[in-house]
């Protein structure tokens, strides 16, 4: 009972942000169109079942003209008016398929909240990018936005309507069911409704074994996604890393690894083999009996002659719906066990969230002025190594700092802290107003368009064709110009050096305040990194630049010098020595 407490109480804090009658009426207006169609159709079935018991009594009696009117459109013959098949055909029809209807449109416009409120949790403060650096790591976070979302709001409200349609049901056929019971006498008591009180125990019984043989499917629903997800993205890096991939003949191994992580998901599969097949055992023969054991224990009075046929087949009907709506659980155990594991999903999607959220960077960061400055900065790596102990350092605008370091100290860490996306770092900070742009060693580049990936992260449409011809001009790719409408993954198609020219050509076009440069030009040839720092000069020549690089070309180019050893970071009045080539 704690447990599924934990999951509703899990459940409502999901929900309730999208539920709000200010904001979204519409999706109340379609709720409460789906509500009344759903119990319209309970009130189907109950007129179905007055319908059993006059079709069958027309049956019984040879009549005919109401066997005919009870088939096609009404019967005014008997004790009551009753409509015919045909028309409450109709009704079911119409009121299943707009319940079906409104339903998936109330889903997706969820959905679509929904999705949107958690991709901007994930992008809110980097998000996305700390997590990765163990601060509210979240596992397979595409896979908790795109497909957690979706199974959390059709299982809601499949099981949420259902479960409403079983309530509604159990009291109007409880009703019925008690007024066609007789009255029994058990061990000398007289037990009135008694068809009422079986239909109960049988619908318990039924509750109890299926939870007894299939609890373990929750655990192993959670862990099945997390063995999918775990899977699919082992075949996405394999996809990603082609070319590295087939430079170090490295298939026998990526097939190695993708084989374990399919065990993974094997193993788990069959574990949920071997508890459904458990549980299906009972179920099959729990639902199979109750085809059967409704009319059992009718017929006795209908042998003695106290009961119509028709009677007999109401009895039936109405004992069916009320066992039906009574076991709603064992009919959706599994849909539950599912929802129960996406919920924890979701749950540790937005807790992860908030943890991230809840962190702070331990840096004093105030924005304004017009340099950079860093006072007491200490950065270390997500492990808990620190990189930097304690380091002053101001940058003004205009000024052009290299700084260099042994390989493998922290020059990339200490650039990222500086710039302000680095979580474990403390410290006080300045940061002026204006945009910053990092040119790292592997720049990104997203998939569509080469105007998309050069204009990234403005739109596209911010820039004019010819002003992105010319940027591409300058870098030596101007042979790209025809091709700026070409949806393609340039990642793939185009080279390191290639990549890292598109790169500059980004900054070129949108022309930042500050440049950081993380090892920008390590793909590029003598020539060409001579060519980048000179493009550099013309093309942003009020553009205040940081750099970390090793080669002797980058030196010239710059102003001011720093070195990064033994968590120090030092100034140098002159350039550094050939030592750093």
């Amino acid at each position: 009972m704690t447990a599924m407490a934990n999951v509703l109480s899990s459940a409502y804090a999901l929900a309730a942000p999208f539920w709000d009658m200010r904001k979204r009426p519409v999706a109340f207006l379609l709720l409460a169109v789906i509500i009344a169609l759903d119990l319209g159709l309970v009130a189907i079935a109950v007129l179905l079942t007055y319908w059993q018991r006059a079709f069958f009594n027309s049956l019984e009696d040879r009549d005919w003209d109401a066997f005919i009117n009870l088939l096609t459109t009404w019967d005014a013959s008997g004790d009551a008016w009753m409509p015919g098949f045909g028309p409450i055909l109709v009704f079911y029809v119409l009121f299943t398929v707009y319940l079906l209807y409104l339903k998936q449109a109330l889903q997706i416009r969820w959905r679509q909240w929904m999705t949107h409120d958690f991709v901007d949790r994930w992008m809110a403060d980097r998000h996305y990018y700390v997590s990765g650096l163990g601060i509210g790591r979240t596992e397979n976070a595409d896979q908790r936005i795109a497909e957690d979302i979706d199974l959390f709001i059709d299982g809601t409200l499949t099981l949420g309507l259902g479960l409403l349609s079983s309530l509604v049901s159990v009291v109007s056929f409880i009703v019925l069911l008690w007024s066609l019971s007789e009255t029994i006498v058990v061990f000398g008591v007289a037990v009135p409704g008694y068809l009422v009180w079986l239909a109960l125990l049988y619908a318990g019984a039924g509750t109890l074994g299926t939870h007894l043989f299939g609890r373990r499917l929750i655990g192993l629903n959670f862990d099945r996604q997390k063995a999918e997800a775990d899977f699919r993205y082992g075949l996405i890096q394999v996809r990603d890393n082609a070319e590295s991939v087939a430079f170090s003949a490295g298939e026998d191994n990526e097939k190695r690894n993708l084989s374990g992580l399919f065990g993974v998901v094997t193993a788990n599969w069959r574990n949920i083999m071997t508890v459904t097949k458990r549980m299906t055992f009972f179920t099959s023969a729990y639902n199979q009996a109750a085809l059967v054991f409704p009319l059992a224990i009718s017929a006795p009075a209908y042998f003695a002659g106290r009961i119509p046929l028709g009677g007999i087949f109401q009895t039936a009907g109405a004992f069916v719906q009320v066992q039906v709506a009574l076991s709603w659980f064992v009919d959706n155990y599994a849909k539950i066990a599912e929802w129960t594991a996406t919920i924890r999903r979701l749950r540790g999607f937005v807790e992860a969230q908030r943890e991230a959220a809840r962190h702070t960077d331990g840096i004093d960061l105030e924005r304004g002025g017009t340099g950079l400055e860093a006072a007491a900065l200490s950065v270390r790596l997500p492990q808990g190594r620190p990189v930097v102990d304690e380091a002053d350092i101001r940058v003004d605008p205009g000024d052009k700092v290299l700084i260099t370091g042994p390989s493998g100290v922290g020059k990339s860490v200490f650039l990222r802290a500086i710039a302000g996306i680095w979580p474990h770092a403390s410290g006080r900070m300045r940061k002026p107003d204006g945009r910053f742009m990092i040119l790292p060693q592997k720049p990104y580049m997203p998939t569509g368009t080469l105007a998309r990936a050069i204009a990234y992260p403005d739109a596209e449409t911010t820039f004019s064709a010819d002003a992105i011809r010319h940027a591409l001009e300058t870098v030596g790719l101007g042979h790209l110009g025809d091709e700026l409408d070409r949806a393609d993954t340039w990642r793939d198609r185009l080279s390191g050096g290639e990549l890292q020219r598109l790169a500059l050509a980004k900054a070129i076009l949108q022309q930042p305040d500050w440049l950081i440069l993380d090892e920008a030009t390590a793909h590029l040839d003598d020539a060409w990194e001579q060519r980048v720092y000179e493009i550099i000069e013309t093309e942003l020549e009020r553009t205040t630049i940081i750099t970390v690089a090793h080669r002797q070309a980058a030196i010239p180019r710059h102003t001011r010098f720093f070195t990064l050893d033994d968590r120090r970071i030092v100034e140098t009045a002159s350039p550094p020595g050939s030592s750093q080539g």
